[in-house]
């Protein structure tokens, strides 16, 4: 690193954390304040379209030590910072193309290494609601009013894509209509691999838009936000009740929307690897999760029965219909198969 400053963090609480300034220039850096205990992964967190407005908190205490290596980017950043304990400026790794912090810096991400991260987790942990934070140089110049009343808004239309775009598969046998509401390049890599040529369409597409008849399934992806501010989508969804659909994250909850299920925010949301249990086969499953909201069990979705169950808090992580199935978490290669196999694979 060229330079080091301190950096601040100042809560909506007026709490002050303290740290030293990593990746871009921070005048002003505001977003909701979140924690992900997962212990790899880095690179993926930081490009998660699902982090759209939000300052993430690594629990994990050494970051960057494996570097930036461009097979691990699943789109372009879109949080507002992100916040370390110990950063490793010298990455050892075959395949490192470079140090975090640049990487940062190139894609204009304010951070804060040297933070207190275990403390700061706690008072995360401890909030009612949304923690509302911004990264500074100067905290004397930030207004406490402003901070509290911050929303991330319509975080959707910040990461879906703009026009409608194709990645076709080598041997296809499938065509897929992906709904983004913030696709991951995951995404496109599972079906594409299980022989599904790809068309993704923007997160305000109609349903008439999307010529149903040329496709085998349609996926509904993980995305930033809270649910309920896209009634308009679920709507949409809704038209296409009946053919084979597959959604996770807040495709699973548009989904569950589009069938008269609601959501209900989690006390302080779930990311990172999470214990869930298989209710179809009796089975515990550790996945990785980046949500904060989740279908209420007090109104499910008609004709819906609940597949996945938190094994910490009881929540709904996944739900089975009679024309498909979503879940909450990020999907494995088992729902990617599942999913192949409703549109008439085997």
């Amino acid at each position: 690193m060229t330079q080091v400053k301190q950096r601040y963090l100042l809560l909506e609480n007026g709490t002050v954390f303290e740290g030293h300034a990593l990746g871009a220039n921070a005048l002003q850096s505001i977003g909701e304040v979140v924690f992900t205990t997962n212990m790899t992964g880095f690179t993926e967190t930081v490009t998660n379209p699902a982090y759209c407005g939000q300052i993430v908190v690594q629990t994990f205490p050494l970051i960057g030590n494996y570097g930036i290596n461009s097979a691990d980017l699943e789109s372009k950043p879109a949080l507002t910072g992100y916040i370390v304990s110990q950063l490793c400026q010298t990455p050892s790794h075959f395949a490192c193309m470079g140090t975090f912090d640049t990487f940062l810096m190139e894609h204009n991400v304010p951070g804060i290494f040297g933070v207190d991260t275990r403390s700061l987790t706690k008072m995360i942990r401890n909030n009612v609601g949304a923690l509302r934070g911004i990264i500074t140089d100067n905290p004397a110049s930030v207004n406490i009013a402003t901070l509290k009343n911050y929303e991330i808004g319509d975080a959707v239309s910040r990461v879906t894509v703009k026009e409608p775009d194709e990645f076709p598969a080598k041997n296809a046998k499938f065509n897929v209509a992906m709904w983004d509401f913030g696709y991951k390049a995951s995404d496109i890599r599972a079906l594409n691999a299980r022989g599904c040529n790809v068309t993704v369409y923007p997160a305000n597409t109609t349903a008439e838009q999307i010529p149903v008849q040329k496709y085998d399934g349609i996926f509904l992806t993980g995305g930033p936000g809270n649910p309920a501010t896209y009634q308009n989508i679920a709507d949409e969804i809704a038209k296409f009740v009946g053919h084979p659909i597959f959604g996770y994250g807040l495709g699973h909850q548009l989904l569950a929307m589009a069938m008269g299920g609601t959501t209900e925010r989690l006390p302080y949301g779930h990311r990172g690897g999470y214990s869930v249990y298989d209710n179809n086969v009796c089975r515990t499953e550790i996945v990785d999760q980046n949500h904060g909201y989740v279908i209420s069990l007090n109104k499910l979705p008609a004709g819906a029965s609940v597949s996945f169950s938190n094994v910490n808090d009881k929540s709904c992580e996944g739900l089975d219909y009679d024309f498909g199935f979503s879940v909450q978490f990020e999907p494995t290669a088992v729902e990617f198969d599942r999913f192949i196999r409703i549109m008439g694979g085997k």
